[in-house]
């Protein structure tokens, strides 16, 4: 059982925004390899087939109970403590809990929605393109911030953070959508981070070290008699 799922997470079928550079490992195999020789057929399908696992995008089953956080990423927490959210948000000067999710060039890189709600803003701000890993990374990495409004009218923000290769960051959302939780909503290229800022009040339920599943792992309960320390 855990071997099928294993494969089945491998083999899963690709994002979209993955197709042109599996189009391209493939053309440059079967073209490069006719006109230059076996070498670049072969760096051509090793391309590939690293495109073809880097942007794989496995099927997810979200938590049945309502008014759960789950986490907008794969891969392990680097960080979880009180921060500002981004300024652009427009969500107040207030700290407010933070996890921070940072995702190596093999985990998968589709992002998920972490919460019922709608989407009230959209920020895309220019910045640098240091190690995601750093604490600093949040604050001063090229990003994308994304505020969400709950159904009880609590807010709550993720950002998509490039990487100190990643130099392409996918959002499909809109101002004014409306998501359910473990909706896809995006992917970063090659290597990233996807901070997640839970509503005032709200404790996270993770740690530093665990390993997060996107659309899956329960990061945090909104329900009111569970979210006191």
């Amino acid at each position: 059982m855990a071997i099928g799922r294993s494969l089945r997470l491998v083999l899963a079928p690709p994002h979209p925004a993955g197709r042109p550079f599996i189009y391209g490992g493939l053309a440059v195999a079967v073209l490069g390899g006719w006109l230059l020789g076996g070498w670049l057929f072969w760096l051509g399908l090793l391309f590939t087939l690293f495109c073809l696992y880097f942007f794989r995008d496995p099927h997810r089953v979200p938590p049945e109970r309502e008014r759960l956080v789950l986490a907008p990423a794969d891969g392990h927490v680097v960080s979880v403590g009180p921060a500002v959210p981004p300024e652009e948000l427009g969500l107040g000067p207030a700290a407010r809990w933070r996890v921070a999710i940072f995702l190596s060039v093999l985990d998968v890189h589709v992002n998920r929605v972490p919460a019922e709600g709608v989407v009230t803003r959209i920020a895309y701000r220019h910045g640098k393109y240091l190690n995601a890993s750093l604490d600093k990374a949040s604050v001063d990495n090229e990003r994308n911030a994304i505020a969400l409004r709950l159904p009880d009218g609590r807010d709550m923000a993720v950002v998509q953070i490039a990487g100190l290769i990643a130099r392409r960051i996918l959002c499909s959302l809109r101002e004014g959508d409306r998501v359910q939780a473990g909706d896809r909503f995006g992917i970063i290229r090659f290597g990233s981070r996807t901070d997640l800022y839970l509503p005032e009040g709200v404790r996270p339920l993770v740690a530093e070290g665990q390993t997060m599943i996107g659309g899956e792992t329960v990061i945090a309960d909104l329900t009111p008699e569970r979210t006191a320390p």
